[in-house]
């Protein structure tokens, strides 16, 4: 029998794969049309909305950029298609296995280059500073896209509580890697434990949420419970999950995806439609829940958008050399 590459078959990318949410939701839709027509034109669709985890609210934030007005992806999208590695390779695999992870007690370690060294429990972090909603886009550099109400604070608060020295040039993000909890550590795609980066003042700006909600609820286990930063301008990866040390360090440190595949995946990672992944392009995304299968891809802005607020950040640099 001859290979795929021999029958004229072309092996799609990632980005044009159909997320397996989209496509049972469109099974669902179309074996009840015969329902709906029998019930009239009166009848509403309406998103599922979120499940009964404890609240967590957050006033609405008057950080410029931080409410976008793009409709928010349902709950159920949000929490049920997830690149969570440690958990599984498959979108699906967090929402089905992340039940193990335990969330209390939690502490997450302060390190490096900071007057003030802490260790912060959970509970201290949730009191350390108002909390805020904010209406995020989310980009993965994979070429979907989400629109996500988180809840938490800027990073800045808990920076300047702990009062970074001269030499914090690079803030790093390590997370749990628990192979008793993680069942997907036992999948050598990447070493362990998962490790991220920003340059301080990234980490600074007050569009970087450190992170303990979502749609009103604490997050989720899938979603990166207990804590975790977003960084609505890079690609999804940047936003590390489940954070238990943050260490401030003078040179640029390691990162998980950069250590992995360097050629693929820079340190910067902002959401750049110019400069495409070496497998696909970065041009377009497709809005996870909007639309049906065939529903047409949307132009990527750049810095996902943000681009008003952030744009700054990187003067002078050339964004195709620091990718």
């Amino acid at each position: 029998m001859l290979p795929l590459k021999d029958r004229g078959f072309l092996h799609p990318v990632a980005s044009e794969i159909t997320p397996r949410t989209v496509f049972e939701s469109r099974r669902r839709w179309m074996s009840a049309i015969g329902t709906v027509a029998a019930l009239g034109p009166r009848i509403a669709w309406s998103q599922v909305g979120p499940a009964k985890g404890a609240p967590l609210a957050g006033v609405r934030s008057a950080v410029p950029g931080a409410i976008t007005m793009d409709k928010p992806t349902s709950f159920a999208d949000a929490t049920n298609y997830n690149n969570f590695y440690e958990f599984g390779l498959d979108k699906s695999d967090p929402a089905e296995h992340a039940h193990t992870l335990k969330t209390r007690p939690w502490a997450v370690a302060i390190e490096g280059e900071v007057r003030k060294p802490a260790t912060f429990g959970i509970d201290d972090l949730l009191r350390l500073a108002p909390m805020e909603e904010r209406i995020y886009r989310l980009r993965c550099v994979e070429g979907w896209s989400m629109v996500i109400p988180w809840v938490g604070y800027s990073l800045s608060e808990l920076i300047r509580k702990v009062e970074p020295t001269g030499n914090a040039k690079y803030v790093q993000f390590v997370t749990l890697a628990d192979r008793a909890q993680m069942p997907g550590l036992r999948s050598s795609v990447l070493d362990w434990p998962y490790v991220e980066g920003l340059r301080i003042d990234e980490a600074m700006h007050a569009l970087t949420l450190l992170t303990f909600g979502m749609y009103g609820q604490v997050l989720p286990n899938q979603n990166g419970a207990p804590v975790r930063v977003v960084v609505p301008w890079k690609y999804g990866f940047k936003s590390a999950k489940s954070i238990v040390k943050i260490r401030f360090v003078e040179k640029q440190p390691t990162t998980s995806w950069s250590l992995a595949a360097p050629h693929e995946y820079g340190f910067y990672s902002n959401v750049n439609p110019t400069v495409d992944h070496p497998r696909w392009s970065q041009a377009t995304e497709r809005r996870i829940g909007e639309g049906d299968l065939f529903a047409k891809k949307r132009p990527t802005l750049m810095f996902n958008g943000y681009e008003a607020q952030v744009s700054s950040l990187y003067a002078g640099m050339d964004l195709k050399k620091w990718f």
